[in-house]
């Protein structure tokens, strides 16, 4: 089949959805622009017309992934929803997402250290490619910024549900971050066609911690 030239059009999302699909399989070392390239019919020559590079595309596959999560997330936190239901909504949705996501959600879980691991460019590099990574940086850290703010929402309904009287006092933060490592956890071992769907497996992991925050614990806890 021949390759789409540079100047034809081709969308965005779906050299996303490849580029995670050939990370997830390839792992970021090995995965290049021509795996990916090539996953979208593109030549690798073409794909930089829409990537500068693969760092560039790796961030943007994790910036559509945290997108897509954050804006649900939030749109439960913010209703008028007792916390208890709020949290159960919240962790079903992100687990469901990741369900239906692996391939990102694998790219959440292994390749944040290689974002993290990205060099500046040699001391002789061009002012281009000097504009180019001052550009991946502020968006890698505006990344960062965004998912510290959706750690946050669930922290926020953690603490309001404390303050009800509907959980019980626990370390938030600490929490919080167990709560999330399990979510990500299920986008790298689930297997579609498994025993359970995603929505079975976000059900249970919900009840799982919703039980660990209930009051009752406390009263077991000190009998």
């Amino acid at each position: 089949m021949a390759r789409k030239p540079a100047d034809q059009s081709v969308n965005r999302d779906e050299i996303i959805a490849a580029a995670a699909e050939v990370l997830q399989r390839n792992g970021y070392e090995a995965a290049t622009m021509k795996d990916i390239a090539a996953a979208v019919n593109l030549t690798a020559a073409s794909l930089y017309h829409h990537f500068k590079n693969k760092d560039a595309l790796m961030l943007a596959v994790l910036e559509m992934g945290l997108d897509y999560i954050l804006a649900k997330i939030q749109a439960i936190a913010h209703s008028d929803d007792p916390p208890d239901d709020k949290l159960h909504k919240m962790i079903c949705e992100h687990i469901v997402s990741l369900t239906n996501n692996t391939a990102v959600g694998a790219a959440m879980v292994f390749e944040i250290r290689a974002l993290m691991n990205v060099k500046p460019p040699p001391a002789n590099a061009s002012p281009a490619d000097r504009a180019d990574y001052e550009e991946f940086v502020a968006r890698r850290d505006a990344f960062f910024t965004q998912r510290d703010q959706f750690e946050h929402v669930f922290r926020h309904v953690i603490r309001e549900g404390i303050v009800r009287g509907v959980f019980r006092e626990v370390d938030v933060p600490v929490f919080v971050k167990a709560l999330l490592g399990a979510h990500n956890w299920v986008g790298v071992w689930y297997k579609p066609g498994g025993r359970l769907n995603g929505e079975q497996i976000a059900a249970l992991t919900a009840n799982y911690f919703l039980a660990a925050l209930s009051r009752d614990k406390t009263q077991h806890e000190t009998t």
